[in-house]
């Protein structure tokens, strides 16, 4: 005789009927625990990020007017992330102009001849040298075209150095994550069939009456 051999078992995995025994509000706690440890990862993985920001005022000649001086600032503030200015303002900040063009943007004002020069970066120092630099440059290109614009552009304000990261702590992350996992638990609950009768047994189904009888008519 020969034996057969056996083989081995397999792990039983929980069946569906346990998952649907588990309490209602365990999807409301289980997406909101799995939500924060998802966003405190993600805030601490995340390397954070410095903005700096640096101010330039359009100042109009003797032959110009505010108005023209206004119009000049919003063109102004549309051209400083373009290669020819970006070109220039990279000798001074040190960075690629590709860094420049992905971390730097500008800002008008309708009511006021303003143009503001924001820079992002990992260090605070880059961020910066980037807005100082972007300023400068654009400065320098509207020195040249002065005798034509009628309009100077004027160093209004440096960007100074942060104090404080402007991207949002870990702390925070973990907050909106636990926020967003709870909705989603939320919303799984809802969507979770409700369960018939009482200890999880099957709704009694309503009784169908049979046919009634018709009464005999006298003929």
């Amino acid at each position: 005789m020969t034996d057969t051999p056996t083989r081995p078992r397999r792990p039983r995995l929980p069946s569906l009927d346990r998952v649907r025994q588990l309490p209602a509000w365990s999807a409301l706690v289980a997406g909101t625990l799995l939500g924060g440890l998802s966003g405190g990862a993600y805030g601490l993985l995340t390397p954070p990020e410095y903005t700096a920001t640096s101010y330039v005022v359009a100042v109009p000649t003797d032959q110009a007017t505010p108005e023209s001086a206004r119009g000049f600032a919003q063109a102004y503030g549309r051209v400083a992330t373009q290669l020819a200015v970006l070109g220039d303002a990279q000798v001074w900040a040190g960075v690629p102009v590709r860094t420049l063009r992905d971390g730097v943007r500008t800002a008008t004002s309708p009511d006021a001849p303003m143009v503001s020069v924001t820079a992002v970066s990992e260090r605070p120092g880059t961020a910066v040298d980037m807005a100082n630099a972007v300023a400068r440059a654009l400065t320098r290109h509207a020195e040249d075209t002065k005798d034509s614009t009628r309009v100077r552009l004027v160093q209004f304000s440096r960007a100074v150095k942060p104090s404080a990261p402007a991207s949002a702590s870990p702390a925070v992350t973990a907050l909106v994550g636990a926020s967003a996992g709870g909705l989603l638990g939320g919303l799984a609950l809802l969507a979770r069939p409700r369960r018939g009768g009482r200890d999880g047994e099957a709704a009694p189904s309503a009784s169908v009456p049979g046919p009634a009888t018709a009464a005999d008519v006298p003929r």
